[in-house]
């Protein structure tokens, strides 16, 4: 049986911020998920979902200084599942963009490496993905912005 109409004005009225635009959760919600799109959209051409641009790219940022990127250390970093990182791992091993391979230090780790092709891909991907950046968040989402700064200062205070 459907609930009354008037229980749930009732609800919205007294029990939340009053309407789904007045809550952050959601406005970001629907915000990522725009973005999302239109990343996968621009990716195309380059054979990449935005989670495997953004695996590649932050393996690729960790690996610069020359240490061994683990699976559990990129995890970490990009505050994704474990398992979600190793399936996407694969998925871009399958297509030439990175090596996994048992870590000398600890057998029981993964180090991944950014293969040639992995490069080139970013070098295709890098430009179309902050093109879709610019477009959508403007000056607000570019270094030093008012979004980005914001966005980076709330992520300093979430439990880790």
């Amino acid at each position: 049986m459907a609930t009354d109409p008037q229980t749930l004005a009732d609800l919205f009225e007294h029990e939340t911020l009053g309407a789904p635009e007045n809550a952050v959760g959601f406005v970001l919600w629907r915000v990522v998920h725009r973005y999302v799109r239109e990343i996968d959209r621009a990716l195309a051409p380059v054979h990449l979902t935005h989670l495997q641009f953004t695996v590649l790219a932050m393996t690729a940022w960790m690996a610069r200084s020359g240490e061994p990127v683990t699976q559990v250390a990129l995890a970490r970093f990009g505050d994704v599942h474990p398992m979600q990182v190793s399936q996407v791992l694969g998925t871009l091993e399958d297509k030439d963009m990175v090596a996994r391979a048992r870590s000398v230090a600890d057998t029981r780790a993964k180090c991944i490496a950014v293969t040639e092709s992995g490069v080139a891909a970013l070098r295709r991907a890098m430009p179309l993905a902050i093109a879709v950046q610019e477009r959508l968040f403007g000056e607000a989402g570019a270094p030093g912005g008012s979004l980005l700064t914001a966005l980076a200062w709330s992520d300093t205070r979430s439990p880790h």
